[in-house]
C-alpha cells in the first residue's frame, strides 16, 4: 500500500508542481466557463485529460511512441493557448450549446499531448519489466486525477466568490482568466526553445 502512496504522490505533485504550472494553467483555462452547477461536464473533461495523459505514457513507457522533448515542450503550451483563446471568444455563450464530444476529443488530444511532455522523466521512475511499470503509472494517474480535482474546485470556488461578492458577470471572469492564461502562456512559447533550432 505504501507503494501505491508513493506514485501516487508523484502524481499529484506533477500537477501542483509550483515550477511546473503548465498543467494549472491548462486546467484554468479549461475550467473558467463553468460554474459548481456545471460540475459533472468539468469532471468528464478533465478525467478525459487524465485518459489522454495516461495513454501518452502506456504508449511513452512501452516504447510505441517517442516525440522530441523540445517539441513538445512547444506544443504544451499551445494547447493552453488555444484553450484560453477559444473560451476567449466563447464567452458568455451557453456551454449547454457546446458539444461535448467535440470538446472531449480536443480535451483527450490535449492530454495526449501533455502525457508524452512527462513521460522521459516518469521512464526514469520505473525499472523492471513491462508488466512491473503498469501498476505504478496507474497509481500516478489516480494522483494527477485528484490534483486536477482540487484544482478545480478551487477555480470554481474562486469563481463563485468573485461573480457572487464582486458582481464579476460570467463573461466578464472568463473573459479576465482567459486573458491571463493567454499573458502567462505567450512567453512561453516565444521562449521555446524550438526558435533556436
Amino acid at each position: 500500500m505504501s507503494e501505491f502512496w508513493i506514485y501516487f504522490e508523484i502524481g499529484m505533485r506533477h500537477v501542483l508542481d509550483i515550477r511546473a504550472y503548465d498543467h494549472v494553467l491548462f486546467l484554468i483555462a479549461l475550467t473558467v466557463p463553468y460554474a459548481f452547477k456545471d460540475w459533472k461536464r468539468v469532471l468528464i473533461l478533465i478525467s478525459i485529460f487524465t485518459i489522454g495523459h495516461t495513454l501518452a505514457l502506456l504508449l511513452s513507457v512501452y516504447g510505441v511512441v517517442t516525440v522530441k522533448a523540445h517539441l513538445i515542450e512547444f506544443l504544451i503550451p499551445i494547447t493552453i493557448l488555444i484553450t484560453a483563446i477559444f473560451h476567449l471568444f466563447t464567452a458568455g455563450k451557453s456551454s449547454k450549446n457546446e458539444s461535448i464530444s467535440i470538446i472531449g476529443f480536443v480535451t483527450l488530444f490535449f492530454g495526449i499531448i501533455h502525457g508524452i511532455g512527462f513521460a522521459n522523466y516518469f521512464k526514469t521512475l520505473l525499472s523492471g519489466s513491462a508488466s512491473d511499470k503498469l501498476i505504478p503509472l496507474l497509481e500516478f494517474s489516480i494522483g494527477i486525477e485528484a490534483a486536477q480535482i482540487i484544482v478545480v474546485f478551487v477555480v470554481l470556488l474562486l469563481s463563485y466568490v468573485v461573480q457572487t461578492f464582486f458582481r464579476f458577470s460570467k463573461r466578464d471572469w472568463t473573459l479576465v482568466m482567459s486573458s491571463f492564461v493567454i499573458g502567462v502562456v505567450l512567453p512561453m512559447i516565444v521562449e521555446s526553445p524550438i526558435w533556436n533550432r
